[in-house]
């Protein structure tokens, strides 16, 4: 029997979750189907889906371990399930996720993971994303023709001599292979201590969105 409180804590998700939730907020319809992936603490998944009460929230670790934090920060919140436990890189996705989501969240997993996980979660999203929907990523990335501040490149280098299958990613390089199926970069959103939320959807839904692509 687990402890009566498993929840784990991370500063930097305190801080980053109400900028996040302004963001989706402005992004999103009052209501909807959510996928986070990567769900981690959990704290994003109680944030957001608190101040979102319309979508119905899925949250998803690949962490077993992580399940329990991410369950007791969501407690009493009637519009979020039960987390599951998602590898990104499976081929089959759990059933109970929704077939047809409306939005799909994922923050601070693309730079710490191989690159097959960004691949994956771009494949994922676009079996279970609506033709309208969003994949919304945040964390820091890497631009060019945009000077990368120190406090990053410190951080590129020490991901990658923690793992040389982590490091920033290149926005271009994700954009390429989110075109591989057929998704696009929609929005750039600057967002606090130089990290970026990116907004990805098909083709159609840019071409409909007045000044984005």
């Amino acid at each position: 029997m687990r402890a009566a409180d498993s929840r784990r804590y991370s500063p930097a998700a305190e801080r980053n979750g109400p900028p996040i939730l302004g963001a989706l907020q402005r992004l999103l319809p009052p209501r909807g189907l959510m996928i986070e992936i990567a769900s981690g603490t959990g704290q994003h998944a109680a944030c957001l889906s608190q101040g979102l009460p319309g979508w119905r929230w899925y949250p998803t670790d690949a962490d077993v371990a992580a399940l329990a934090s991410i369950s007791d920060w969501c407690a009493g919140l009637a519009n979020v399930h039960r987390a599951l436990h998602l590898d990104v890189t499976a081929g089959t996705w759990p059933s109970e996720l929704p077939s047809a989501a409306d939005g799909m969240f994922c923050a601070n997993m693309i730079h710490v993971a191989p690159w097959s996980c960004t691949a994956a979660l771009l494949q994922g999203a676009a079996r279970h994303l609506t033709p309208d929907g969003l994949l919304v990523t945040y964390g820091p990335y890497l631009e060019d023709d945009v000077p990368t501040t120190s406090s990053n490149l410190a951080f590129d280098d020490d991901l990658r001599a923690r793992d040389p299958t982590w490091g920033l990613r290149r926005v271009q390089a994700v954009a390429h292979e989110a075109a591989a199926v057929g998704l696009t970069l929609l929005e750039r959103v600057a967002m606090p201590a130089n990290n970026l939320l990116l907004v990805w959807g098909r083709p159609t839904r840019a071409r409909a969105a007045d000044g984005l692509g």
